[in-house]
């Protein structure tokens, strides 16, 4: 997983042109939209899957998770001046399952997902009266994974060239860690930026003629990184 350059690159900029001025104070009641564009950079790993027709794990048959875009919005209400509480909803995501291993990366991609994972963070903004307004944040995530799909690579390799059956990816609930800031920008606008590291777990199942039930836990835990704009209300 690499960091975009883009979000250092804006960073930079964005802290060069800062100034010190006050435009408006946030307080207590105060409601912050934002709408970001985001980048999900999974930092996966996973076990051997697990074959109860083999009786035990096949080995070299890990699995990795490729990035993606997606767009989010949050809803930001402040308890305090200080803190708030960050109800964040994304558009669905779509990621690849690719093979890790010597039996699986040549396989390449073998499943798509697509994911849902609302959080409800707890932030603290450090300087609810300056034009730059840094924060941090902590919470939960719930991760809903739905229209799971297998590719022909993996129905042609354990399936007979049929579709590989009962392909599941189980809910998971983690813990989300988060720093961001905002930049005012006048008339109640503001310019985003923020970064997230979610901790996503799962374990996947499906079945097929090769290797009868499979399971295996992976481990996602994506870094997600935002630029976007906000309003007060």
């Amino acid at each position: 997983m690499k960091t975009p350059k883009f979000f250092w690159q804006t960073l930079l900029a964005v802290c060069l042109s800062l100034s010190s001025s006050a435009i408006f104070a946030l307080d207590a009641g105060d409601w912050l939209i934002r709408g970001r564009a985001i980048s999900i950079r999974p930092a996966a790993s996973s076990e051997d899957i697990f074959s109860d027709k083999t009786g035990g794990t096949v080995a070299n048959t890990e699995l990795d998770v490729d990035d993606s875009w997606s767009l989010d919005i949050d809803f930001t209400y402040m308890l305090t001046k200080n803190w708030g509480a960050e109800l964040l909803l994304d558009t669905s995501s779509k990621h690849d399952i690719v093979g890790k291993g010597s039996v699986l990366a040549p396989l390449g991609t073998i499943a798509e997902t697509r994911v849902l994972p609302p959080a409800l963070i707890l932030q603290y903004h450090f300087s609810p009266d300056q034009k730059i307004r840094p924060y941090a944040g902590l919470g939960f995530n719930y991760t809903y994974f739905f229209d799971e799909k297998s590719t022909s690579s993996l129905d042609n390799a354990f399936n007979g060239g049929n579709t590989i059956s009962n392909l599941k990816l189980d809910s998971s609930f983690g813990l989300v860690g988060q720093v961001g800031m905002d930049y005012d920008l006048g008339n109640n606008l503001f310019f985003n930026l923020d970064v997230k590291y979610m901790r996503i777990g799962t374990t996947a199942t499906f079945s097929s003629q090769a290797l009868g039930n499979v399971n295996t836990d992976v481990d996602i835990n994506p870094w997600v990184f935002g630029i976007g704009i906000g309003k007060r209300f």
